[in-house]
């Protein structure tokens, strides 16, 4: 059956008698059985009764769902929200009835609907965003293993607590009293406080009346200590009259143990109202704070969760409303508080399974609320699971319920809990390579958004880690292992979900790296002290190597990955030597070593100041009076043009001379329109044409005069003053070469 003494949120005795304002006859008398909590005798008189308004109605389906007939009840109410007058509480009823009855799909379509004909109100707004949370919730996470006990009775047992090597809890058993009084809610005896022995593995037996003075005849529990067990605050009935609504309501009292070992007398709670009830009370372990529940005004709506500090000789600070993170419209009862900062507490207005629900609160350092967590299958169930108690070693504890397969109304059942709680989010993964394997060993740092590292973990056998985080924020996570290349991945906790999977995978170090053997051009023998400059194209990043005597240098190409690109500019400088760059690029797609000099001429040429002293230069030939480029002499300045590229820096100075035939005038004119005919020819070829210039000397520089007499010159003479030359100016370099040749001109000329 339905357990009562929670649907209504308090158990609250009425008294019998008939409203004011009601209709007569049968319907009145129905009537008065609904407001007094006689909900059996409401339902037979409504049967027969039913005067056709919607208020009448409204009382027989409430009447079943208070004795438990669900789907009873599910069937009026069904009809009742289609009726004109219906309200949207009668709509959030009908979806609580749904959710018992699991069918959860229906239960989130009236939610739907409460929350449009009632906005404000915050029980609707959570199940709004929360559409179809029944299937997560109905989830075993492993986190508990739940037995029934055989100490129950047919009756209500809940609310158990520690106490010496004992547990107590409310219980409406018979036999105990000489005179068996029932309320009328439920025909049930009165609830007293019972005791019972605990077995090593929780189990409970032996059931018997705890402190025979403390048990009257009417309600009394949940009971509950300080840590030293020597004080005891009681959950009772109000045994001094009844509300202006014709109820008696709940009280706490404050009962300290005297010195000889027995419970003193009881000294009321300041609180204490006829007009509303406090009770289920629980005190933190270092026995300032008392947690309890009451309906008092100026709260939420229905019952709410309030805590109040304990001060000394039984006197109380203000009591403090615990918000809207655990409060609602709605009933939230059984507050528990544990020394390691969890408040455990039932609701039915938090997003549930049905009835009353297990949450667990975190209470920061700082005194505010943190995460709220429902407790899940299976503490949670479509029915009422409340009164629920952790042992101070985390290990295990007790808890109520009226679902299915108990042995009466409420039952206590055990618990273990294999899992720890773990608050905020869960940021959890598994390192593994391109290939999938795992990597254990390897160190996974998180960082916040700032880009500061909060915390780090070393990954296990199977390759997995996890963090603890807050709810709503953005992290980055990276995993680092010898011979891989970092992995990263970023994690959100802006969601709904409890873990944030966040895997990392770690790319295997394929060892790439280049090689370059820098040689002699000359003599091919490997050339040491040469200044190499590495600079990455794609980064930016410049490094500056010396050739050791063997003339090569290895670069390990950290960071790169097979399949990356890479390009690379390389300039080459030794004294005595041009100054060179190439430029190297490829597709890393092969593990290992690139030899850059397999593909590249990485030889430096000696410095000279003459071209011919690098190159084999054949004489450059031109028609008779004539200066354009024949093709036998674009094959010689092609060898130019391809010094001149390999060494973009370098100045060359081309100049054409004549043999004494023809006239002075005539040979200077001609010898300087071929030079410059040459050195446009190779500025057209070059990366920098500026760095060619051609000048004519005619007859003037000639190698040999035949003793001033031209006539005298023989044809070999003749061809050995005809003559083309190629001066190095500048190698482009801090080194210059050293020109001594008359024929030299300044470039300014």
């Amino acid at each position: 059956m339905k357990n009562l003494y929670i649907s209504v949120a308090f158990l609250s005795l009425g008294f019998l008698g008939f409203s004011q304002g009601e209709g007569s006859g049968k319907v009145k008398k129905a009537t008065a059985n609904y407001e007094n909590y006689s909900y059996d005798n409401a339902i037979e008189r409504f049967e027969d009764a039913q005067d056709g308004s919607i208020e009448a109605k409204r009382n027989l389906a409430t009447s079943y769902f208070k004795i438990g007939n669900t789907e009873k009840a599910e069937e009026l109410f069904s009809t009742l929200v289609t009726t004109e007058g219906v309200t949207a509480e009668d709509v959030y009823t009908y979806a609580s009835i749904l959710q018992e009855n699991k069918k959860y799909a229906k239960a989130d379509e009236m939610m739907s609907k409460f929350n449009t004909m009632s906005p404000a109100d915050s029980r609707g707004k959570l199940y709004k965003s929360a559409q179809g949370s029944a299937l997560k919730l109905m989830q075993d996470k492993g986190q508990f293993s739940v037995k029934h006990l055989d100490i129950n009775s047919k009756q209500e047992d809940f609310s158990p607590v520690y106490y010496q090597d004992k547990v107590l809890f409310a219980s409406s058993r018979e036999g105990v009293k000489s005179i068996t009084r029932r309320w009328n809610r439920n025909h049930l005896p009165f609830l007293d406080v019972y005791q019972a022995d605990k077995a090593d593995n929780n189990d409970l037996s032996n059931a018997t009346s705890f402190q025979r003075k403390l048990n009257k005849k009417y309600h009394e529990g949940p009971v509950c200590f300080n840590t030293e067990e020597s004080k005891m605050i009681l959950t009772r009935n109000n045994y001094k009259g009844k509300s202006s609504d014709g109820t008696v309501k709940l009280m706490m009292w404050i009962i300290e143990k005297e010195e000889d070992g027995k419970w003193g007398e009881a000294v009321a709670f300041p609180l204490n109202s006829a007009e509303y009830s406090v009770g289920h009370p629980s005190l933190s372990e270092d026995g300032k704070w008392m947690y309890f529940a009451s309906d008092m005004p100026g709260g939420l709506g229905g019952v709410d969760i309030y805590k109040i500090e304990v001060k000394e000789n039984n006197t109380f600070g203000k009591a403090i409303n615990l918000g809207d993170k655990i409060n609602t419209e709605g009933n939230e009862l059984f507050p528990s508080i544990h020394k390691d900062g969890m408040l455990f507490f039932s609701s039915n207005g938090l997003v549930g399974l049905g009835g009353l629900d297990v949450f667990v609160a975190e209470l920061k350092k700082d005194a505010s609320i943190g995460k709220v967590m429902n407790l899940q299958t299976p503490i949670n169930t479509n029915k009422d699971d409340f009164s629920f108690i952790l042992d101070k070693n985390s290990k295990g504890g007790y808890l109520a319920s009226n679902r299915e397969g108990g042995k009466g109304d409420d039952d206590i059942y055990s618990f273990g809990l294999i899992k720890p709680f773990t608050w905020g989010k869960l940021i959890k993964g598994t390192a593994t390579d391109k290939k999938g394997a795992i990597l254990a060993g390897a160190l996974v740092n998180l960082y916040d958004a700032s880009g500061a590292i909060i915390q780090t973990a070393t990954t296990t056998e199977n390759g997995g880690y996890e963090f603890s985080v807050d709810a709503d924020k953005e992290f980055s996570l990276d995993g680092n292992k010898k011979d891989y290349f970092e992995g990263e991945n970023k994690a959100s906790t802006k969601t709904e979900e409890d873990v944030i999977i966040a895997d990392l995978m770690l790319e295997k170090d394929p060892g790439l790296s280049l090689y370059a053997l820098i040689t002699n051009k000359k003599t091919k023998a490997p050339l040491e002290s040469v200044r190499v400059t590495l600079l990455d194209n794609l980064t930016g990043i410049s490094e500056v190597f010396t050739t050791p005597t063997t003339g090569d240098l290895r670069k390990a190409l950290a960071g790169k990955k097979l399949n990356d690109r890479g390009s690379w500019n390389i300039t080459l400088e030794k004294e005595g030597f041009f100054t060179k760059t190439v430029t190297y690029g490829t597709t890393l797609d092969r593990p290992g070593q690139y030899d850059v000099h397999a593909d590249l001429d990485l030889g430096l040429d000696p410095e000279v100041k003459d071209l011919a002293e690098m190159i084999q230069i054949n004489p450059i030939k031109f028609d008779f009076n004539k200066y354009n480029i024949r093709a036998d002499a674009q094959i010689e300045l092609n060898k130019i043009v391809d010094i001149m590229n390999k060494y973009p820096n370098m100045v060359i100075e081309l100049g054409s001379h004549t043999d004494c035939r023809g006239s002075a005038a005539y040979n200077e004119k001609l010898s300087d329109r071929r030079a410059k005919s040459s050195a446009k020819y190779i500025a057209g070829k070059i990366t920098n044409p500026k760095n060619i210039y051609g000048k004519g000397y005619g007859e003037n520089t000639p190698l040999n005069s035949c003793g001033g007499n031209c006539k005298a010159c023989s044809d070999e003479e003749h061809d050995a003053n005809r003559r083309t030359e190629f001066l190095i100016i500048s190698t482009g370099s801090d080194v210059k070469v050293k020109n001594t040749s008359t024929n030299s001109f300044d470039k300014e000329e």
